[in-house]
């Protein structure tokens, strides 16, 4: 669901004038992703600090968005929220954008997230599909979007 759109840079720090038409800034969730999307995909963002300016608008800072040359690839994107937040929080679609780093060196991009029940597969670059499973997972840092999977041999 879109819920804003970013105007402008606001400094040189990273900072973004962002307009919310038809959403209060106040319902949002700080702890769950925003996204905007980029080659129709959508990239999960988490903002830092939001500050109101009037009644429609605010300034907002990401996470990792800490210069003007960032925040001005940002500008005339649409911010949107997941549509089922709060009613299916199981969702794996904030994963979409994450790297991937596997425990024979590969380093590959999540493109999309089949959420097959029982069994959650991610698409990666290069089109191979894994399956999600808690045992192949060694770390997962949100900060820097990474995860790290040690994948039995030949499933890659």
């Amino acid at each position: 669901m879109e819920i804003a759109a970013i105007l402008k840079s606001n400094g040189s720090d990273g900072e973004l004038l962002v307009s919310f038409p038809s959403f209060d800034p106040e319902d949002l969730n700080l702890s769950e992703p925003v996204f905007i999307y980029f080659d129709e995909l959508p990239v999960p963002f988490f903002i830092s600090s939001l500050v109101r300016r009037g009644s429609s608008r605010a300034l907002v800072r990401f996470v990792d968005i800490d210069s003007f040359d960032d925040a001005q690839e940002l500008v005339g994107r649409k911010i949107h929220i997941d549509e089922e937040e709060g009613e299916d929080n199981d969702s794996l679609e904030y994963l979409i954008g994450w790297t991937v780093e596997t425990s024979d060196g590969r380093t590959f991009t999540v493109t999309a997230v089949e959420d097959i029940p029982g069994n959650p597969c991610l698409e990666l670059s290069g089109g191979p599909l894994i399956p999600l499973h808690e045992d192949f997972i060694d770390s997962a840092d949100e900060s820097s979007r990474i995860l790290r999977l040690h994948l039995p041999d030949g499933l890659v």
